[in-house]
This record gives structure tokens, sequence and C-alpha cells, in this order.
């Protein structure tokens, strides 16, 4: 197998890198890794793209042993919590590893001994004077710089260490060289005396190298220090000269008033000492107002002060760009809002359950579902409650909503590319309460509906309901304060593979920013239920979506790596980029759907890295250090007996006064199950969808009565209800109550918007119009 000769490991500062072949295990024995050395630390990956997110190991070489197995392989341990066994190519390589870690480590050593001693650089006499003086920051840097050179010293000693421990085995192998007679042994010492200078060669280079950063590190200090040097003595120079004029003063202040207090009554002694006084005083006044206006501003150094503050604003703004800029305001936000309606402030937040029924531990009789199904159609076989968890298809929807706050935040960003990341954010956080919720919710009833009102707490307003029945599909629509509206149609589409249930929801989510009008789509992934006939159930999600900008042509490439037994990569990862309409990344968003994501701002791409499968090469990011922009809440105690929901989830199903008639919380099949009595829910569970049977076969026979007598001239036939072709036909004349159909201008599609009305209804306790479905 041939390999690309190893490129030589490069120093550059502090840091030195390269490829070193690593021992995995006994199957792929040693394979080559991407190793870094920097800051006494010693981590690898598997390619060079990987420095930007995923590091494999790393190992404190401040407390490790490095040792040298052989002409090649050396071993660094950190006590048997971390061993690398490591080969380089050659023994040279090798040395070049050895040296520049036992440096790494000499340092790593010395900072560990002077952290305990770090209160004494910030003694009391190298703090600020004054805020204006600057003296504190300058004493500080000094004493950095200091620290530097010091540092650099004892690099030069470690070196000198290891020239005389070489020198000496230099010397050694020469003077047996010079004992030896001529045999056949005789090759091999040269061979050694060879190999032992060119090691003494690598060192003295390393030397060298060290020699020469000091001195360009003291040469680039030594003319700050110059420029400090002149500051401080001009500084000087205006204080003395201020002491001059401030002595004179005084001295003509006390000869003032020395000869005011011996002055007489006469008008000449008036007369010559009033001029006096006046010119005294105004004097006074003159010179103490030209002072305080102009040596001022030159003993607080306001040309640099103004600069520094306003590079100090200007990274906190930049800073705060990479986020979103208008963070502070989003903390600041409930105080206005609580300000301007201080009437509402009078009126406490309603307080929400935290507890539900905790989950019976009823058996499963398999025999019992099967025994129901012997004559009787599929559609028509009724699913025990015992798979289901105690909320619908709808409130599953609200649950998108768990991490709201991002699209608050979003909604206050500048940039669209930073909105980008939230708005990601967001299209993954919705899978995190899934990772242990292996239940199936109720299948809506066609009509049914469901309201989560949290515009008191959490600024927003959300309404469900389950538009179309063949195929199920469920309308979504939220509006919130706080500048965003979200609005969905899922129809959900299932494949059975044996081992495994794959759910596939089609539909689009929009999301639509007031400031900016910008409006983003994306679709969910597929979610795939494993071990259906044997094992645990658990469930993983899988694929790839485009969030899409339609108004700035901004997308985010997401992909949902499937879990593999024998990837290496972390478990339910996902990664994306952001990039513009021109294809230019600008972020790289990483993380897990069940756990957290972060992004990175990218500050230059490059084609490189090891080849893909296809033979393409990998696209490089050079990023910022990451930033976490979500982190999945933690469960609520005792969940995993109340079906592993999330605090949200809790209350999904409490009751509340004022909602519709058709509203999912007063669905008494679900109710039962939640409190407990299974054997009743399946018991309603059966009236309720034989009910909803008989609505559409209703609805159907008024459809084609309508449809009879408005066409006269075209014959039905009067099986045409009992036909399965006919049966497939769209006759069922059903309307949403709350939501119309339409194409979608963006996609496309035909969906269901919400029309209105229904809060309206709701503020006047008027719901004549909701069908009667429980």
């Amino acid at each position: 197998m041939s390999e690309a000769k190893t490129p030589t490991p490069t120093p550059a500062g502090d840091t030195y890198k390269g490829w070193v072949f690593k021992w995995t295990n006994y199957i792929k024995g040693y394979q080559r890794r991407w190793f870094v050395l920097s800051n006494g630390l010693l981590s690898y990956y598997r390619t060079q793209a990987e420095m930007g997110h995923t590091c494999r190991g790393t190992i404190n070489l401040a407390t490790a042993t490095i040792t040298v197995d052989d002409a090649c392989n050396f071993v660094i341990s950190n006590g048997g919590a971390q061993t690398y066994h490591l080969k380089a190519s050659c023994e040279v390589e090798r040395q070049r590893w050895i040296t520049a870690l036992e440096l790494a480590k000499a340092k790593a050593a010395r900072m560990q001994a002077e952290s305990d001693d770090s209160g004494d650089d910030f003694s009391p006499s190298s703090a600020p004077v004054a805020p204006g003086q600057g003296g504190g920051s300058q004493n500080s840097e000094v004493q950095s710089a200091l620290r530097t050179l010091g540092s650099k010293v004892e690099d030069l000693s470690t070196c000198n260490d290891l020239i005389s421990k070489h020198g000496s085995a230099l010397q050694r192998s020469l003077s047996e060289l010079d004992s030896l007679r001529l045999t056949g042994e005789a090759g091999d010492k040269i061979r050694q005396v060879t190999e032992r200078a060119t090691l003494f060669r690598i060192t003295s280079n390393a030397m060298i190298n060290a020699c020469r950063d000091f001195l360009t590190l003291a040469q680039a200090h030594s003319k700050r220090w110059q420029k400090a040097l002149q500051a401080e003595r001009e500084q000087r120079v205006r204080l003395e000269e201020t002491l001059e004029q401030l002595a004179k003063q005084h001295n003509h202040l006390e000869r003032a008033f020395r000869g005011a207090s011996q002055a007489n009554a006469t008008a000449d002694n008036k007369s010559a000492a009033g001029p006096g006084k006046g010119e005294a005083s105004d004097e006074d006044d003159d010179n103490e107002f030209f002072d305080a206006m102009e040596e001022a501003p030159e003993f607080i150094t306001v040309p640099a002060d103004p600069q520094f503050h306003k590079r100090s604003s200007s990274n906190i703004s930049g800073f705060n760009s990479e986020m979103c800029p208008d963070d502070q305001s989003l903390n600041e936000e409930p105080l206005a809002m609580t300000h301007e309606s201080s009437s509402q402030e009078l009126v406490p937040l309603k307080k929400r359950r935290t507890r539900i029924p905790d989950k019976p531990n009823y058996s499963l009789n398999l025999w019992s579902i099967m025994k129901n199904c012997i004559g009787k159609e599929l559609s028509k076989i009724p699913m025990p409650v015992n798979f289901n968890e105690p909320i619908s298809m709808l409130q599953r929807l609200s649950e998108d909503l768990e991490y709201h706050e991002l699209l608050d935040k979003a909604a206050k960003c500048q940039s669209s590319l930073e909105q980008m990341c939230y708005v990601a954010s967001f299209s993954v956080s919705s899978y995190s309460t899934t990772v242990y919720r292996t239940g199936k919710p109720f299948n809506p009833l066609l009509g049914e509906t469901y309201e989560l009102d949290r515009r008191r707490e959490s600024g927003y307003r959300s309404l469900c309901e389950q538009v179309s029945h063949h195929p199920p599909a469920a309308a979504h629509h939220v509006i919130s304060d706080r500048g965003w509206t979200l609005r969905q149609e899922i129809t959900v589409a299932s494949k059975f593979r044996g081992k495994y249930l794959s759910i596939m929801p089609l539909g689009t989510i929009h999301a639509i920013f007031e400031k900016g009008n910008n409006h983003y789509t994306w679709k969910k992934v597929t979610t795939t239920v494993h071990n259906i006939i044997v094992g645990k159930l658990w469930i993983d999600q899988s694929g790839e979506i485009d969030v899409v900008n339609h108004t700035t042509g901004d997308r985010c490439h997401l992909k949902f790596a499937p879990y593999s037994y024998f990837s290496r990569d972390v478990a339910r990862k996902v990664t994306g980029v952001v990039m513009d309409k021109d294809g230019k990344a600008h972020y790289v968003l990483s993380g897990t759907w069940d756990e957290k994501m972060e992004f990175s701002r990218v500050m230059q791409s490059s084609r490189g890295g090891e080849n893909g499968t296809e033979g393409k090469q990998k696209t490089v990011y050079q990023t910022l250090k990451a930033r976490e922009v979500w982190r999945r809440n933690p469960l609520p105690e005792g969940a995993e007996t109340m079906y592993y929901f999330t605090a949200l989830a809790l209350t999904l199903n409490e009751l509340e006064e004022g909602v519709a008639p058709t509203d999912s919380r007063r669905r008494p099949d679900q109710r039962l199950m939640e409190d407990g009595r299974w054997d009743e829910a399946n018991s309603e569970k059966q009236r309720l969808e034989e009910k909803q049977r008989s609505a559409r076969r209703e609805r159907e026979r008024e459809a084609a009565s309508q449809r009879t007598s408005s066409q006269s001239e075209e014959a039905v036939d009067e099986d045409s209800l009992t036909d399965p072709s006919l049966k497939s036909a769209p006759h069922d004349n059903y309307q949403a109550l709350w939501f119309e159909s339409c194409e979608d201008r963006i996609t496309g599609e035909q969906v269901h918007i919400y029309k209105g009305g229904y809060w309206e209804a709701k503020d006047r306790g008027s719901w004549e119009g909701c069908p009667d479905i429980f």
C-alpha cells in the first residue's frame, strides 16, 4: 500500500504539529494521526480538517512521562489514565518530536509551579494608581513581557542541557570509534556516530531557533519600551513645569494676601491694594481654569483613553454581533413590557403543573390484540392505548415551541446570517424531546384543535387543527409579540421495515420575522423507531434538511448522521454550514440533536484534508472558537415514570377554562389514559373512532347528493358509495374551521393557512361553529 511521504513537522511559535503514527488496536495497528503540540497540551485528530471541531484526545505534558522505545517508537503517558504509543517515520523525525515535547513539558511544569504564586504578579504595587493614568496597564504589560522573556531563557537552559546530554553521548561514541580496530563492527559504529551527530545537529538547531525567538521578542519589546520611556520623560517634564507654575502662583498669592492684610485706610493704599487683589484674582482664575482645561487631558492621556474606550466598545459590539447585537435588549425587554403595561403586573401568572399520574405498569398481551384482528378490516382494528402517550399529535406539534427563545433572539438579530444560526438551531431543538419518547401520540380526530396560549409568559399564541383525516394532516400557526410567526402543515407517512419503523413527516415549516421580512422554510428529517419486534425501543433521527431564507437567499444545510455501531463519531451528531446566496460559508454549526448546538464563525475556507469516499477533497473551514447557541433543558424529576415528558409537555394536557369544545384537553380517552384507567380509555377510544367514521360516511352521502342535484345530466351509480375506485375520489366536503386551503406562494404546495377568528371567538366565549367530535 503506497503512501505519500509524511510531511516534516513544522513549528509555529509555541505550536508544533505534524503527522505521527499512533497505535489504535490489534486489528488496525498503527494509524496516521495529525498531532498538535500547543501550550503544554498534546492533542491529536484524524485529519487536519478536524482541528476546528473534533479533538480525538489530549494529554497534559506537565505530569506526563516521555520514554523512547527504539529508533522510531516513543511513548507518552500521564500515569496510566492516558498512554499514547507513537511511531515516527524515521529516527530524525522522532528526535524532533522528543525535543519539542521535552521543551513543552519543561515549560508546562514551570507554568504549573508558578500558578500557585500568580497572586504575586498582581501585587498592590502593580495596581493602577488612578483609572486615567494607565500606569497599572503599563506595569502589567511590562510584567508580562518579563515573564515571557524569562520563559525563553528557561527554554535556552533546557536546550543547553539537551546539548550537553547529546554531546556527551557523541563524545563517547567517538572515543569508542577511536579505540576500535578495523573489524566488521567498524561500519556499525560509524553509522551510530553519524546518527548521533545528526541528533546533535537537530538539538543545536532547536537552540538556535530559541535564541532567534528570544532576540526577535527582545527587539520588538525594546522599541515599545523606548516609546514608553520617552512618554514617561515627557510626562515628567510636564509635571515639573506644572509644579513650577503652581509654586509661582502660590508665591504670588502669598504676597497679595500679605499686602492686603497690611493695607491702611488711605485711598492710595486702597487703590494700590485694589489692583493687587484684582490682578491676583484674575490671574488665579485664569490659571485655574486654563490648567484644568489643558493639563488634565495631558495628564489623563485623553488622546489614548478615548481610543481605548472606542476600541473596547467596538470590540464589545463586534463580539455581540457574532451572536446577536441585541442580546442585552432581550434581557431588558420584560422590564420594558411590565413598565408599559403596569396593569398586567397585578395579575399573577398561572402556576402550571409539574407532575402527572405515574405511568401504570400494565403488561401488553399481544394475543388479545391479534384476537381482535380476526375477521375485521385493517382500518377498523383498534390499537390499544398501551402503545400511546397521553397527548395528541397536535400537542406534540406544539412541543416544537419548547425552545421558542431561539426565535425570540433571532428576531433581534441585525444580520440575516446570524439569524440563520438561531433558526437552524431551533429546527434541531424540536427533536430533543424525542430521545426517550417511544410512545405514540393519539391520532387527532378530524376537526380536533389544540391551543397553547403562552402570551403572558412567553409572548406567543399557538393553534393547531386537524384539517384532514385521509391522509391525516395537521395545520399549526403561532404568532409571537416578539416579532416572529411560525406556521406548518405536517402529514406523516410511515413504513414498517421489519425491525424498525420509519416515520417521514411531509410538509414545510415556515418562520417569518417582522424585522427584515425574512422568510425561512425547512422540512423535518426521518424518525426511525428501532427494535419494534424484539428488544428495547430506541429512536434515531437521520437525513438532511435545508433551511432557506427566501428573502436574502441564505441557506443552511444540516446533516443528521444516522447512528452506526461502527462509527467513531459522536452519537446523534448534527453538522451544518451557513452560506450566503453566493455560496460563501460564514458559520459552521455542530452538535447533537439531543444535547446542544454550537456555532463558529468561518474566517477562511479552503480545499484540503484527506480525500472523501468519492475522491473529492473536503472543504477545510478555519473558524473562531465555538460558542454554544442552544442546550437541552434537563428533564423534570421523576420523568422516567411520567412518559419522559419535558416541563412543557407536562402542562400540555392540563385542563384550562375557555378553550374550544374540540380542544385535545377535552378528549375523554386521552384523559382516561393520563389518569391510569387504560381499560376505560381503550373502550372510549373505540367509541370516538366509530363516531368519526359515522360522521365521515354522513359527509360522503351529503356530498354525493349535492353532486347529483347540481349535475343532473350526469347519472351517479347507486353503488358509488361501495365502489372502492369511487371511494378514493375526493367527495368528502369537509372544510377546516379555523384554517383555509390555498396555494403557498413560496413553495407552491397546497396548504392550510390560519384565516383568523379563533382568539376572537375565545374572547367572546362563542363556539357555535365547532363540531361535536367527542
